[in-house]
């Protein structure tokens, strides 16, 4: 990854967290209680906070996969059996998943990212959860004379 971020697998994390903690100015276990007693307050820091969570379960999934074949491969003679290169793909999808997270992290903490501002904000910005109804949940309201309106398996004949 560039940026600054090392390739290693612990520096991924550990740089991220760093940059939001930075970002935000209060540790993790601080922005995590706050998003937490109030999730709607600030958009942008529970979206990290959720995004961070992602990339914390990855890594810790890609610290497992790593380890297994690690442990498989001790036990291999000199050709890699099917079990330990299915490990080894294991890995290799723990990687990638541990990556992609990071990038979602770094976008988030970037304020002039692609798609973050004019139409592209916009649009994202309407998929943020609500916090009401997105359509009216009451029956409107009938002026008086008007007649309730019929149901249509009552309106008559059988519908086909």
């Amino acid at each position: 990854m560039s940026d600054g971020i090392s390739v290693d697998a612990e520096d991924v994390v550990g740089v991220l967290t760093e940059r939001i903690e930075a970002r935000f100015d209060m540790d993790m276990d601080h922005l995590k209680a706050a998003v937490a007693a109030a999730p709607t307050a600030n958009p942008d820091a529970t979206d990290i906070v959720k995004w961070h969570g992602h990339l914390v379960a990855a890594q810790a999934v890609l610290n497992r996969a790593e380890d297994d074949l690690l442990t498989a491969l001790e036990t291999q003679p000199s050709e890699v059996d099917d079990p330990t290169m299915g490990l080894a793909h294991r890995v290799n999808a723990a990687v990638a998943t541990r990556d992609g997270r990071a990038i979602v992290v770094r976008w988030l903490l970037d304020p002039d990212a692609l798609g973050k501002k004019a139409l592209a904000a916009e649009r994202l910005a309407r998929l943020r959860p609500r916090t009401g109804p997105a359509v009216q949940t009451s029956a409107p309201q009938r002026l008086p004379g008007t007649p309730a309106p019929v149901p249509a398996s009552r309106a008559g004949g059988a519908v086909r």
